[in-house]
């Protein structure tokens, strides 16, 4: 017995369903509602027979109604198993474990991988390479700037660094620009290993709080009003639009925006950068990505 059969019969023996003429009104089993089924012509205006087409538990409970009213004795509702899944506790330990040492691995693999300008003039500077390895490691290992420097003196004594920038200038680069890009690269660059298998896509928003306060009415009007008396401080925050793999939950492309900035016109550049390496059989959103455009974008009927 399925899902549907097994709530439809708990409806029919533990509701009531009324009748109206040639249609029944079925309670829901979540909420006060009420669906209207048609035996006839077996339609119900539940959301699960309007989405799938298929007969749903409300159908069933109509018709185990019926049964009971005939005389017929219906069977007790078997219980519903969910499944469950063993943890690989094994696995799970090792991978805690070596986490911290194949993230550094993985990470110098990856900011190896990035081009050099050739230096003419000046004292030698920190290649890209260090800066992008200094700052990642940074965020990873959640110190402050002048504790973290003892990881990376670590770093370098492993060869992972050629020279070490001081916790001053991490802080420096992470407010630059070219990070921005570089960064964007390496995501790029860490999810095409999985191109081969990954085919379904799916895209959302999510924030990250900074350390910078606003008042709330400049968020709401611009400027603080005079005639506005409380000025709620609320913590900023910057909005990172991803687009994954459904299977593999690899991020395939990023885009950063302030707070306030919409979804939907960041949808095409997260397709386009992600149709450049992978093959994308489908994209999954929510409403805030519906548009004619977006819809143009991903070529779907």
């Amino acid at each position: 017995m399925e899902a549907r059969q097994i709530k439809g019969l708990e409806i029919a023996t533990s509701s009531e369903i009324t009748r109206e003429g040639n249609v029944f009104l079925v309670p829901s089993q979540t909420s006060s509602k009420k669906y209207t089924v048609n035996l006839f012509i077996n339609t119900c205006t539940c959301l699960d027979y309007e989405k799938n087409g298929l007969k749903c538990k409300h159908l069933f409970a109509v018709e185990n109604m019926l049964l009971r009213e005939s005389g017929a004795t219906l069977p007790e509702p078997e219980k519903i198993v969910k499944p469950t899944y063993k943890q690989e506790w094994r696995e799970y330990r090792l991978a805690q474990v070596n986490e911290k040492a194949k993230l550094l691995e993985l990470l110098y693999a990856l900011c190896s991988q990035i081009d050099e300008p050739m230096q003419h003039m000046g004292r030698p500077r920190i290649t890209r390479a260090d800066r992008l390895f200094a700052c990642c490691f940074k965020v990873y290992s959640m110190m402050s700037g002048r504790r973290f420097m003892s990881d990376l003196m670590e770093a370098k004594r492993r060869g992972l660094l050629s020279m070490i920038p001081n916790f001053v200038s991490i802080t420096r680069y992470l407010e630059s620009l070219e990070m921005t890009t570089l960064l964007k690269e390496l995501i790029i660059e860490s999810s095409l290993p999985l191109k081969s298998i990954e085919y379904d896509f799916a895209v959302d928003s999510s924030g990250f709080s900074t350390g910078v306060y606003q008042k709330w009415v400049d968020a709401k009007w611009g400027n603080p009003r005079a005639d506005v008396k409380t000025k709620i401080n609320r913590q900023d925050w910057l909005k990172v639009h991803i687009m994954c793999g459904v299977n593999t939950h690899i991020v395939t492309s990023v885009e950063i925006t302030d707070a306030h900035a919409g979804d939907s016109p960041r949808f095409c550049p997260l397709v386009e950068t992600t149709s450049e390496n992978f093959v994308m059989n489908s994209v999954s959103a929510d409403k805030a990505y519906s548009s004619n455009k977006n819809r143009l974008c991903t070529k779907l009927p």
